[in-house]
């Protein structure tokens, strides 16, 4: 599943992931604002596929200055990047991504041509997400049994990335090998990613999936309901702390207690080197109503006040390994994750 994301005649075009499952329609970003709305409203959700798209994003804004001034400038630049640095402040390979497209305007800024190698950069960066979610889901693969049922939380599929997935991508490898699995989706309230997205992705290929309220985890748990937990990741520290859709912590909890193996799939471009540990992350707050409100229909009362914290931070004790596309990342993972960077 690749389609939800192409480039055409100097166009982007987005799947917009808040119809699914129900309506199938493309939002056109024809420059950098159309690009940072479409990462704001979550038209496009995803660590990895936000970075995509930031990729385009900064190419398109290129493009336009080259169009209305005849050049663009670092001032231009930097102007684009902190737009759209600006939408989603919890996933890294965001900023990732407009990193590499600064790095290549420096290396080419007085080609004439610049609009075009920026449009070509960020082409790059997403056939490479692909190949990459493709490796790590080899790796992962390995570690799945025949048999096994395995716990999902959010959408950590093709959806989520340039195409074929991380957490999703490992189930998918794994099926395609052959290996009788099945899935456990949680809903994912309030925005309902694994109810209208990873239950969607899965049926569309055949794989079982079962879909459970997010509360159910504990009495799933505690009733061996099922064997591993795979989820994704929008940013890892440098200690091994992760920071993923909000509930992603609770589910570590109820594995450890119940010696659950529990997987961070992400390929590296969401480690932060950066980042020493958990406590440092960024964490989104957005706005409540989106707690109150599902598709524009109130569901309590309307004067309440209500929170919504996109993500939480998994202390990476809880974690029994990451899987990435240079192999499986074991304890002491401090240790390991540098050598991502070597």
């Amino acid at each position: 599943m690749t389609d939800h994301i192409y480039w055409k005649d100097g166009v982007l075009y987005v799947l917009d992931q808040r119809e699914l499952p129900f309506k199938k329609t493309y939002v056109r970003c024809k420059g950098l604002i159309d690009t940072a709305k479409a990462i704001e409203n979550m038209t496009v959700r995803g660590a990895p596929l936000i970075g995509i798209v930031a990729g385009y994003g900064v190419a398109l804004g290129v493009k336009e200055a080259v169009e209305t001034k005849g050049q663009c400038s670092m001032a231009d630049l930097d102007r684009v990047c902190h737009r759209l640095q600006k939408t989603r402040p919890t996933a890294v390979n965001l900023a990732w991504a407009i990193e590499r497209m600064k790095a290549t305007y420096r290396s080419y800024a007085n080609n004439s041509g610049i609009a075009d190698v920026m449009t070509e950069e960020a082409i790059s960066i997403h056939v490479e997400d692909i190949e990459n979610n493709r490796m790590l889901s080899l790796y992962g693969a390995e570690l799945i049994d025949d048999g096994d049922t395995i716990l999902t939380h959010c959408n950590a599929g093709a959806l989520a990335t340039g195409g074929y997935g991380t957490a999703l991508g490992v189930v998918r490898a794994a099926h395609e090998s052959g290996k009788e699995i099945k899935v456990l989706a949680t809903e994912t309230r309030p925005y309902l990613q694994g109810a209208r997205l990873t239950v969607w992705e899965l049926s569309q290929e055949g794989i079982p999936v079962e879909l459970i309220p997010d509360n159910h985890v504990g009495l799933l748990s505690a009733n061996k309901g099922f064997s591993k937990v795979i989820v994704g990741a929008d940013r890892i520290a440098l200690n091994g702390d992760t920071a993923n859709k909000i509930g992603t912590y609770m589910i570590s909890l109820c594995a450890r207690q119940f010696h659950i193996p529990f997987y961070i799939a992400a390929p590296v471009s969401t480690f932060d080197r950066y980042i020493g540990k958990g406590t440092h992350i960024p964490i989104e707050e957005r706005d409540g109503k989106e707690v109150k409100y599902l598709q524009g229909k109130l569901l309590t009362v309307k004067n309440v006040k209500a929170r919504y914290y996109s993500f939480d931070v998994t202390p990476a004790r809880l974690i029994t390994s990451f899987i990435t596309e240079k192999g499986i990342i074991e304890p002491p993972f401090k240790k390991y994750i540098k050598m991502l960077f070597l």
